[in-house]
């Protein structure tokens, strides 16, 4: 074989592993998603509680947990929930709001606050629900582009990025994620957006090489 056979051949082998690398890469992770414990489960600053009290429109709504741990609720003032989890709030706010209704029925759920940045079609804050998924949130967000990948998302805080390890199924309450985190959805590589070209150049390359051994 001779030394330009040669170096055709190492030149396919080159162009041809990373397309294979990189479809290898677009599949999601397999490990499991990160569990929460019950101090994430507490009230932090930026979350948002969303109360619902059953016949009680004026009373019902969202308010948002300010910079000392507080929420304002219609009726009761104040509330310090820092030390709270929905659950525990829910208690609180069903025995106080006794005072004023009469068998009231209490529905609580804490929001976070999240960005949603990256390669997606309407970037911007998004109120998350603990129960969607990723994938919820990237679609609140308009959906990934063409050249998102909504497979490798990454979360940054405070200006940096996180180890996690998380999948589009992951729901919310299942991550890391927390009120003031940004959700970024990364645009995939060059190869992965034109694999399909790599590959035919790939398939022709090969071609030509065979061709060119079979004369040798």
């Amino acid at each position: 074989m001779s030394k330009r056979t040669i170096f055709l051949v190492v030149a396919v082998a080159a162009l041809a592993a990373p397309a294979a690398a990189q479809s290898t890469d677009e599949n999601p992770p397999t490990s499991p998603p990160t569990t929460t414990s019950q101090a994430s489960e507490k009230l932090r600053p930026g979350d948002v509680v969303r109360l619902r009290i059953w016949r009680e429109p004026d009373l019902s709504g969202d308010y948002p947990v300010d910079e000392s741990g507080a929420v304002v609720f219609p009726k009761l003032g104040e509330y310090q929930v820092l030390n709270d989890t929905p659950s525990t709030l829910q208690e609180r706010l069903l025995a106080d709001y006794k005072q004023y209704l009469r068998n009231p029925s209490i529905e609580v759920i804490v929001l976070r606050r999240v960005r949603v940045i990256g390669a997606v079609y309407k970037p911007g804050l998004q109120l998350l629900d603990p129960t969607v998924t990723i994938a919820d949130a990237v679609a609140a967000a308009g959906g990934a582009t063409p050249i998102g990948d909504p497979n490798h998302v990454q979360i940054m805080r405070d200006g940096r990025m996180i180890a996690v390890n998380i999948r589009e199924d992951t729901r919310i309450a299942e991550s890391p994620i927390l009120s003031g985190d940004q959700i970024v959805v990364p645009e995939r590589s060059w190869i992965s957006r034109n694999a399909r070209s790599v590959a035919a150049f790939a398939g022709v390359a090969a071609t030509v090489v065979i061709a060119l051994f079979i004369r040798h």
